[in-house]
C-alpha cells in the first residue's frame, strides 16, 4: 500500500485492481470524450477567445498527467497482502497517537502512499518524517520525529490496525 523505495510502491490487490481500473478508464473511454470536447469547441470558432476549447485542453492536460503517474506508478508496484493485525506499524495500517503523550491530543491517520489518500482520515507516507518515526513501532511505544523547523517531537502509538479500505 505504500512506497518502500523511490521506485517500488506496495499495493494490496484491491489498491491495484482500482488504480488499474482508473488507468483503463482515463487511457479509453475518458480520452475518447475529451477530445469530442474539443473537437465541438474548435468548431465554435476562434480558439483565441474560446473558453470552452480552453478548458477542455486544461482537462485533457491534466487527464494526460494522471495517465503518466498511474502508469509509472503500476509499472514499479509489487502487489502483496494486507499488513498483519500484530499491533506494530507497517505500512497499510491504521495508527492512532497521541502527542507528547498527552492521551487527550490524539490523531488517527493511514500510513500509505498519497494514492489512498481518503476524506475519512489523514494519510501520512512511510517517507514523511512522521511515518519515518513511528514505522516499526509496537502500541504503547513512543516515536520520535523531526518537525520542519528541525525540533524534534513525540508521539505514543495507541493503536494499530491494517487498514481493509
Amino acid at each position: 500500500m505504500t512506497q518502500t523505495s523511490e521506485s517500488v510502491t506496495w499495493l494490496t490487490q484491491a489498491a491495484y485492481d482500482q488504480l488499474k481500473a482508473e488507468l483503463d478508464y482515463l487511457s479509453g473511454p475518458a480520452r475518447t470524450e475529451i477530445a469530442a470536447k474539443i473537437a465541438a469547441a474548435r468548431e465554435e470558432g476562434d480558439l483565441r477567445e474560446n473558453g470552452g476549447y480552453h478548458a477542455a485542453k486544461e482537462e485533457q492536460g491534466k487527464q494526460e498527467l494522471r495517465v503518466r503517474q498511474l502508469t509509472q506508478l503500476l509499472e514499479n508496484a509489487k502487489v502483496g497482502t494486507a499488513p498483519a493485525s500484530d499491533g506494530v506499524v507497517a505500512p497499510g495500517t491504521l495508527v492512532k497517537i497521541a502527542f507528547d503523550g498527552d492521551e487527550d491530543d490524539t490523531m488517527e491517520f493511514l500510513l500509505a502512499s498519497r494514492e489512498y489518500a481518503s476524506g475519512d482520515f489523514e494519510t501520512y507516507s512511510p517517507q514523511s518524517p512522521l511515518g519515518t518515526g513511528v514505522m516499526g513501532k509496537s502500541i504503547g511505544e513512543d516515536a520520535e520525529y523531526e518537525l520542519p523547523n528541525g525540533k524534534k517531537a513525540s508521539v505514543r502509538i495507541l493503536d494499530v490496525k491494517p487498514f481493509t479500505g
